[in-house]
């Protein structure tokens, strides 16, 4: 097997070991060679999952662009479908699969590649059961939102269409333990391509179905379920033709040890809920101050500013996972501390240039989303903070990516617990409320708490004893299905 660390470079030889991790680096022409191998690493895989994850952010985009030609009421019940009750399906969906993200790199990095479809499996059958148990949500949209205050049309249309796109929920069960079976072996070319070609599908069956057949909103769900089904369906295809080694066909093994691994999944999306609520949380907090219109809508463009970046680091954060995972797998504690190391630096310059655009660009950027001028000034206001915001996010995902391919899930569920909860969010409530500073005060308060949170793993990072960690993975292998590592090794290598 290849080893994910180099790929026989013979130019990079005196900085490998006999066990293929790295050496101790010594001088600044070896420390940067290393930085620029774990650079090409990290965007080999980087670069093609924020691809996948724009396609993804498409559809959704696409659908409400469409929906939005029918009328302000559609617009309005397909968005808060979507963006409510969807984008709270689809966190908790990601954070249950994200476990994948742990097992199957380490797996892949220690040579058990037959344990990655075993491990997909498995999480096929806890992710079909959690959308089970998600079912009432989607049945009593309708009431949710009457009772959150929404007008009842609105709400009435919302929760009709919910239940449209229930199989697209179900699709998610399927898709997302697939895509992290690709990832943890860097076939993320398949996941783009399939996310690319599935977008332009998707936008083919919207204007087939509302414009040509007039279906309206029934269309839009019609479509936003085959869509899903096609990209899950496509995966699998894929998973089974052409990923021999890791699919070796359905087996019982998927229930062996599932309490173990259902526990991994709740920590995963405990912790990756907490982190999306934290900042929606921020909406609901801004809407019920005294001018909630310019609040509202200031703060929105500067969060949609924010979550173009944030996709970004999404796809860092998830090939940072793999690294480490990988890593981890192979025995190699060294390269997994330097690759964490190369990934946070390049990810906070990447945050400060985002900072240096938005505050130079702080009176021009809201006119691409109002012609309001009272908006555009709240919104200048609002840049300084939306700066500081993207250097603090930039490093936070990153670190979430290590927790994840470490298997720290729940040692970050409590920190984010605390620093988000029981520091950020009441101390942007005084800021906001009582300090009367408004939605500057409410944001000061919920950046400090994300900043603790970076303080907190970052410590917790430095002080990590990685030769441990890979005890940790070689053991939790050996427990959910694997066999003995240390004799597939020497297999491998004889």
């Amino acid at each position: 097997m290849e080893t994910p660390l180099l790929n026989g470079s013979s130019g990079d030889t005196d900085l490998i070991g006999d066990d293929g991790d790295y050496r101790p680096v010594e001088g600044y022409r070896q420390m940067r060679r290393v930085f620029w191998i774990e650079t090409v690493k990290l965007w080999k895989i980087a670069g093609l999952i924020v691809f996948n994850i724009l396609c993804q952010y498409g559809t959704y985009s696409v659908t409400t662009i469409f929906v939005g030609h029918l009328g302000d009421i559609e617009l309005s019940s397909v968005a808060i479908a979507l963006s409510v009750i969807g984008t709270f399906s689809f966190g908790f969906l990601l954070g249950m699969g994200s476990a994948l993200e742990t097992l199957c790199g380490q797996a892949f990095g220690a040579g058990q590649v037959y344990l990655l479809g075993v491990y997909m499996q498995r999480s096929w059958i806890i992710l079909w059961v959690t959308c089970i148990i998600l079912l009432p949500i989607y049945f009593f949209t309708t009431p949710i939102l009457k009772l959150l205050g929404q007008e009842d049309d609105i709400a009435d249309l919302a929760g009709t269409f919910t239940i449209k796109i229930i199989p697209q929920l179900f699709a998610l069960a399927i898709s997302f333990p697939t895509q992290k079976f690709l990832q943890a072996q860097s076939k993320v070319s398949v996941i783009a391509w399939i996310g690319f070609v599935v977008l332009l599908i998707h936008v083919g069956f919207l204007w087939l179905f509302i414009y040509v057949i007039g279906w309206g909103t029934n269309g839009a769900a019609l479509a936003f379920d085959l869509s899903s089904w096609i990209t899950a369906i496509s995966q699998v295809i894929y998973v089974v033709g052409w990923c021999n080694e890791g699919w070796k066909g359905l087996s019982w093994l998927a229930f062996k040890e599932i309490w173990s691994f259902v526990r991994l999944s709740l920590e995963s999306a405990i912790m990756l809920c907490l982190e999306v609520w934290y900042m929606m949380s921020i909406i609901i907090l801004t809407g019920h101050l005294e001018n909630p219109v310019i609040a509202v809508g200031s703060l929105s463009i500067c969060m949609n500013l924010n979550g173009w970046e944030f996709v970004v680091f999404l796809g860092i954060n998830a090939a940072i996972s793999v690294r480490v995972s990988n890593e981890l797998g192979l025995g190699h504690s060294r390269a997994v501390k330097y690759s964490v190391y190369v990934t946070i630096v390049q990810s906070l310059l990447i945050g400060l240039v985002c900072m240096v655009v938005v505050m130079g660009a702080r009176d021009y950027f809201a006119i691409i989303f109002t012609s309001s001028k009272v908006l555009q000034q709240a919104v200048a206001k609002l840049a300084y903070l939306l700066g500081i915001t993207m250097v603090v996010n930039s490093v936070q995902p990153v670190i979430s990516g290590v927790a994840v391919g470490g298997g720290w899930q729940a040692l970050v569920a409590y920190i984010n617990l605390g620093c988000y909860y029981v520091f950020g969010l009441p101390l942007g409530f005084l800021l906001g409320y009582k300090a009367d500073m408004g939605v500057m005060g409410i944001w000061l308060g919920m950046i400090s708490g994300t900043a603790l949170q970076t303080v907190f793993l970052l410590i917790i990072i430095y002080k990590t004893n990685w030769n441990k960690e890979v005890e940790q993975t070689t053991d939790r292998m050996r427990k959910w299905g694997g066999q003995d590592i240390e004799t597939e090794k020497i297999a491998d290598n004889i």
